[in-house]
């Protein structure tokens, strides 16, 4: 899997494809069968430049972000109603948020420059 992700190119990543079916579809058929089956969409990302495909499939900002959603809520047993787990909520993402802004992202100039350059208007260049 890591040489499918670390490919430069989709044709790297296609001959990765190819030695991972032939390593493991006898132990794993199912999940090789389903990479195959879906290649066209999975290697979508290899139209982009190295760091934006690195952005795209980390997730780790992401499960960070939920990790600390639920340290928050998961000390409280008991909410008034739903208002007050959304008000709790809403005041965690913003802590949470401008402690994630400090942080910098991996050649963010160079993806910020990419992304206006792909969706235009809809990315606003920082």
């Amino acid at each position: 899997m890591r040489a499918i992700y670390r490919a430069a190119d989709e044709e790297q990543a296609t001959q990765a494809l190819g030695a991972l079916s032939t390593k493991w579809s006898e132990r794993y058929p199912q999940p090789v069968k389903s990479w195959q089956q879906n290649w066209v969409r999975l290697s979508s990302h290899y139209k982009y430049t190295e760091p934006l495909r690195r952005l795209i499939y980390t997730t780790n900002p992401i499960e960070g972000f939920h990790a600390r959603l639920r340290k928050v809520t998961k000390t409280k047993r008991l909410f008034d109603g739903d208002t007050a787990l959304l008000k709790l909520i809403y005041l965690a993402q913003k802590r949470i948020v401008t402690k994630f802004a400090d942080k910098q992202v991996f050649s963010w100039k160079a993806i910020s420059a990419e992304l206006h350059l792909v969706f235009g208007d809809r990315f606003i260049h920082q």
